[in-house]
């Protein structure tokens, strides 16, 4: 394998500080970084500038083409390449790329989810350059474009994609927590980032066996599949020694990775078979979410060089873990300060005591909006599975924390002095200190040292929708705090002061338990914490008047923008279960009842044959008979659900009330895509292995 020096390969495929440095002018790249550090308006003279070293750099490279890469309301990421070339007055072809082509754009706004938002007839909308996430190159077997990442908007001014939001939130929860950290004392702060660090699960299955799958192609999971004989429960899997294959495959992602800056760092096996995780180094929220959405798209790209096919959905195989997007949160200063680390006295650490209270204040506030950022039709398969946090939201403090807390509340003194060493039992190994608080995997949002981690959230989603929501809720939390701050002359009163309020009105939201447990349902309810089983139930939240008031004072999302997202999220919930449904009827009609009726054809002829033979002699046929009967009364159950799911989607498809019908693909569509899949799975497992007519999960799963 050719020897890879991570140090030159990162970031090569990047305009970033270095690139910048080296080929803008000195006056300009000073004046560039002013911009980006003080937040100024960009001046369209150094746009120019910019575009022509940005032009050169990509041409150098290989580049003919360049693209406003932006992130649209699907959740996914949507590009227009335009070539370098441009018409001189005499006439000859030359190379042009101006400021105001790398600044603006220009993209068909009602031929993308806008709920509402565009009208077929009201086409325009701009892709305008985010300028503090940088320009880097994609280069396939179709040659190389630069990308330039951009925001997506409306002729009238409403942002029709994932990431405007996004920016206009990490610049709220900047201003609050600079007037905090200011009260606090630390006046030496002048910037305030989000961070996020999202880890990204997958599936990776044998492409050949993919493509004879209907439910997969279009569908992204399994509508039909009975459990193999082995499946997770030998946990043999997870962190396991990596197929070769495998490895050369991630190995491949890596290099991609790094070339475009992406900070891949750690990859595993993960529970499930063919499960596995990539997780990044922290970036600022915008940078990550940019990061994450190049993940999925080198993993689907890089799968095809070695004959395999990536699954990003939340559930594709019933039965074994799906796979989640761990959003790990936080606050960071300019001047290297992490609002939720703990020092070496946490009892007297305002920063994190203040930022912490923030937390639980907003999120037992705003539940629902959280539980919603991480909703979708595929999500709804995973929550509250045992194999993810339930879809109850609490906070995971640990005992450690929570203890400090308490102590502060109440003006006791914490003790410290309980912190053991780890004891191994083996006299070479070092001692090490055992840590504060374990990890709880069954919390939907845990603090983890100096950290959140948000774990409900969909691997295929964009992770823009959790952090909009977080930084939010945080910077209403955290104005709501500074105001007890600035009306104080004494800070640790008013710091107790804080807690104690906090732990009084918002201490239910804490749960350092077994989230998995039926016991906490109940233990949630008597709490009053409000549980949202399904995407159809939560879906609502977002325009109610909470949620109006919270994302229209910050402008986050105007009145307009809110109900425009809650029109796309019914039609993606409903129109992704109307797909699942129809390709359900297909595969049933024209695969497996055909299957099963000449797997039972064949048996009616051998007991046919018997019979004939048995006039000369004893031959006898339970076995065949029997095995003839049930297939024959699961076939005829078999048509049933076929038409019974068929009936329940027509009347779901004719309601004209988009709520309504999400309602009714929940409760009726639903249930008998359930029902059809339990009569298909029976069979699955009485019909000859090579009669059956799709791959099965022991193909799938395990032939990687």
């Amino acid at each position: 394998m050719e020897k890879i020096n991570l140090t030159e390969i990162y970031g090569k495929n990047v305009f970033n500080d270095n690139v910048m440095r080296e080929k803008l002018p000195k006056t300009a790249y000073k004046q560039f970084k002013r911009i980006i550090n003080e937040k100024l308006p960009l001046d369209p003279q150094i746009a120019n500038t910019i575009a022509h070293a940005m032009k050169e750099w990509a041409m150098e490279k290989g580049a003919t083409h360049f693209t406003h890469w932006f992130q649209p309301m699907n959740g996914r990421t949507a590009e227009k390449h335009d070539s370098f070339l441009a018409q001189s007055e005499n006439g000859h072809v030359i190379t042009e790329f101006s400021g105001k082509e790398l600044i603006r754009g220009e993209a068909d706004g009602s031929s993308f989810p806008s709920g509402g938002l565009r009208q077929t007839f009201e086409a325009r909308g701009y892709t305008i350059w985010d300028c503090t996430s940088p320009a880097f190159l994609k280069e396939d077997s179709s040659g190389v474009a630069l990308c330039i990442p951009t925001v997506f908007y409306s002729h009238t001014g409403e942002a029709l994609d994932k990431k405007a939001p996004l920016l206009r939130s990490m610049e709220v929860v900047e201003k609050a927590a600079i007037k905090v950290l200011h009260n606090l004392g630390y006046t030496d702060v002048n910037r305030v980032t989000s961070t996020i660090g999202a880890e990204q699960e997958y599936f990776l299955i044998d492409k050949r066996q993919y493509q004879l799958r209907k439910d997969l192609i279009f569908t992204g999971r399994t509508l039909f599949g009975a459990m193999p004989p082995k499946g997770q429960e030998m946990e043999d899997h997870y962190f396991g020694s990596i197929k070769e294959k495998i490895a050369n495959f991630m190995h491949e992602i890596d290099i991609e990775l790094w070339k475009l800056g992406v900070p891949s760092k750690t990859k595993h096996n993960e529970v499930a078979p063919a499960q596995h995780e990539l997780a990044p180094l922290y970036a600022p929220c915008n940078l990550a979410s940019d990061q994450n959405q190049l993940i999925m798209e080198t993993l689907k790209r890089v799968a095809n060089h070695y004959d395999l096919a990536c699954l990003l959905h939340e559930k594709p195989f019933q039965g074994i873990n799906g796979s989640g997007k761990h959003d790990n949160w936080s606050l960071v200063t300019d001047t290297g300060i992490n609002v939720f680390s703990l020092s070496s006295d946490p009892s007297k650490n305002n920063i994190a005591l203040a930022f912490v209270c923030a937390v639980l204040k907003g999120i037992d506030k705003h539940a629902d909006l959280l539980r919603l950022a991480a909703t979708s039709a595929g999500n709804d398969h995973r929550l509250g599975g045992n194999e993810a946090p339930p879809a109850i939201i609490s906070v995971f403090l640990g005992k450690y924390l929570t203890s400090i807390l308490e102590c502060v509340a109440s003006g006791i003194e914490f003790d410290d002095n309980n912190i053991q060493n780890l004891e191994m039992g083996v006299t070479t190994m070092p001692k090490l200190n055992k840590e504060a608080s374990d990890r709880n995997r069954t919390s939907p949002f845990a603090f983890t040292g100096n950290k959140f981690e948000f774990r409900m959230f969909p691997s295929s989603g964009s992770i823009s929708d959790a952090n909009v929501v977080l930084n939010t809720i945080m910077a209403e939390a955290l104005d709501e705090i500074n105001q007890i701050l600035e009306e104080s002359n004494d800070i640790d009163a008013a710091i107790q002061e804080i807690v104690a309020s906090t732990l009084e009105k918002h201490g239910r939201i804490i749960f350092n338990g077994n989230g998995y447990s039926a016991e906490w349902v109940e233990e949630a309810k008597r709490r009053g914490l409000p549980d949202y089983p399904s995407t159809v139930d939560v879906i609502p939240a977002l325009i109610s008047d909470k949620s109006i008031d919270l994302f229209g004072k910050y402008n986050i999302y105007s009145q307009v923008e809110l109900h425009s997202r809650y029109e796309i999220m019914i039609e993606e919930y409903y129109k992704t279960l109307n797909i699942e449904a129809l390709t359900m009827i297909s595969m049933a009609q024209t695969q497996i009842l055909p299957a099963v009726i000449k797997y039972s054809t064949d048996i009616a002829n051998n007991i046919k044959s018997l019979k004939e033979l048995s006039l000369l002699g004893e031959f006898n046929c339970e076995v065949q008979i029997e095995l003839l009967a049930k297939l024959t009364a699961l076939t005829q159950k078999l048509q049933h659900c076929i038409n019974d799911l068929n009936s329940d989607l027509i009347a779901a498809q004719s309601l004209n009330d988009d709520l309504s019908k999400a309602v009714r693909f929940k409760t009726d569509v639903f249930v008998k895509m359930e029902n059809l899949r339990e009569v298909a799975d029976k069979l699955e497992t009485i019909v000859e292995e090579k009669m059956w007519p799709i791959p099965t999960y022991s193909e799938l799963l395990f032939r990687v």
